[in-house]
This record gives structure tokens, C-alpha cells and sequence, in this order.
């Protein structure tokens, strides 16, 4: 049997919190008003997990949609206020947090004011205090390494030492890449289809949930 991980990195949206079809729906609108309309599995397809500055790269490279700072500060403004009105966290992830027997941090391709924003709105910022770490860190957002090795040093921890918990493609990568273990946790409002748990499956993680609460047998 494999050594129980001795820190747990926790990727942020469809993670601990239910952001993914907020911030999916807040996007594909913002892409409308520039003249792009792309559907929701499209848009789950090309920037699910990824940074803000990465899915820029994208839109520019691959769909020729150059998204000004204006429009991104608009949909930043727009993004913030709806997590303040609807956000939800993870069902069962206070307790598992409560429970585990290591240590934990969150490792977010989102901006850190956004990560705290999330944490805060769902109830869950005290518990990851001095333990967050942002794509805005690093030169490279997932499915680079990066983020996780930064973290996992910051932490104090060998890679080998370390489970990711993540919902997207792009975070497992990310994970594999930097030699960690990875839960892939579908439980989240936006990973329920066959085809997206198929795309999951594909990538073998080391295991597969849909209830956070089952994360605790990884431990």
C-alpha cells in the first residue's frame, strides 16, 4: 500500500467550492458581448482549470478574441458579485478538512483575491490562512507543474510526499507532471456527464470520487 500523503493540496474551484458553472456562465457571457459564442462544453473543454493569463493565450491564439483589461476587470466585477450571491461550498469539505490526519493547503489557478474571495463567501478562508498559493506565483499555470511544486516547497514537502484533489484535466496533468498523486473529485455541479467523467477517467488518477467525504480512505 502506498505511504499516506504527507500534505494534501486542494485545487480551488470545483474543489472546495461550487464555482465552475458560475464562473463557465460569467465567462461564455463575456465572450458573447466580444462577438464569441461558444457553448458550455466548449467552454468546460478549453479553460476548465485554467489561469486567467493562460485562457487569454487561448481565446487570442485560437479563436482571435482579444479580451481587453476593461472587459476582463467588467467580468472580474460581474464574476465577484454572483459568488457573493450564490457561492456554495463543497458539500462535506469542512469535515473532511476537520478530519484529515495531514496537512493541507489550496493551489488555485485563479488570482489570489479571488481564491480568498471564494474561501471567505463559502466559510472555509480561516482554516487555509498562510496556505494559499495562486498561478499568479509562478511562471507557468497548470497543466504545468508549477503551482503544486511551488506549494509543496513552500510547504515544506517532497512532491512524492504530496495528494492533489482536483476536478479538471489541466490540474491532474499538472499534478502527474510534478511526480504527486491526484483524487480526481467530480462531485461538482459541472462534472456530472459521462463524457466528462470519461475525459477524467482517461487520464488515471489514482482515484476517483464524488463524495469529498470519501477522500478521507486517501488518507
Amino acid at each position: 500500500m502506498a505511504a499516506p500523503p504527507r500534505l494534501v493540496i486542494f485545487d480551488c474551484d470545483g474543489v472546495l467550492v461550487d464555482s465552475e458553472p458560475i464562473a463557465m456562465r460569467i465567462l461564455l457571457e463575456t465572450l458573447a458581448a466580444e462577438g464569441l459564442r461558444l457553448d458550455p462544453a466548449t467552454g468546460y473543454d478549453r479553460f476548465l482549470g485554467r489561469s486567467l493569463a493562460n485562457t487569454r493565450e487561448i481565446l487570442a491564439a485560437d479563436f482571435g478574441v482579444k479580451l481587453s483589461d476593461a472587459a476582463l476587470a467588467a467580468m472580474r466585477q460581474r464574476l465577484y458579485a454572483a459568488f457573493r450571491a450564490g457561492l456554495a461550498a463543497t458539500p462535506g469539505i469542512a469535515a473532511v478538512l476537520d478530519a484529515l490526519a495531514a496537512p493541507y493547503c489550496v493551489a488555485s489557478s485563479s488570482q489570489p483575491e479571488r481564491i480568498r474571495l471564494s474561501l471567505d463567501v463559502a466559510g472555509l478562508l480561516p482554516r487555509f490562512e498562510g496556505r494559499i498559493f495562486s498561478a499568479t506565483m509562478v511562471p507557468r499555470g497548470k497543466p504545468a507543474p508549477d503551482l503544486f511544486l511551488h506549494a509543496a516547497g513552500e510547504m515544506g514537502f517532497a512532491p512524492g510526499d504530496c495528494l492533489v484533489v482536483e476536478d479538471s484535466p489541466a490540474g491532474i496533468r499538472a499534478a502527474r507532471a510534478g511526480g504527486m498523486r491526484v483524487v480526481a473529485y467530480l462531485g461538482g455541479s459541472h462534472a456530472g456527464s459521462p463524457d466528462y467523467r470519461d475525459r477524467i477517467a482517461a487520464l488515471r488518477p489514482d482515484r476517483m470520487i464524488t463524495d469529498m467525504r470519501d477522500l478521507l480512505g486517501s488518507d
